[in-house]
């Protein structure tokens, strides 16, 4: 079961909105954001591959942002989005004020690496 962020964040008004076709961030770019999708589709791209398609209740960016390390990958919407951007000051609150939200967060990472690890070997083979 993919994981829902998106009760944390449903009244939020601060929000970035992309059209469809749109980027949200390309591989190597400064990450000072992670994002919460409120509304839309986006995808995860490495070079012609989508990795992702994230949809409302997910998240995205949160290597770049915990790491301090350049975007891994380029996210474009697949449909008009809304997404609640959160900065490292706003990470380290949540994260302080409600310690589920960090295992949350570490769980979609964990599962993400082990997909990742999955499609490695699954080639490799």
């Amino acid at each position: 079961m993919a994981e829902d962020f998106l009760q944390l964040f449903h009244h939020e008004t601060d929000v970035v909105t992309l059209r469809a076709g749109e980027e949200l961030f390309k591989k190597g770019d400064t990450g000072r954001h992670m994002y919460v999708i409120k509304s839309g589709e986006v995808q995860v791209i490495v070079g012609n591959h989508v990795f992702e398609t994230v949809s409302a209740g997910g998240l995205i960016g949160e290597m770049a942002l915990i790491s301090d390390d350049p975007r891994s990958a380029t996210v474009r919407a697949t449909v008009e989005s809304t997404l609640v951007p959160i900065d490292q000051k706003r990470f380290a609150f949540l994260t302080q004020q409600t310690p589920f939200f960090a295992l949350r967060v570490m769980r979609l990472m964990s599962d993400r690496l082990r997909k990742m690890n999955n499609r490695a070997t699954s080639i490799s083979e």
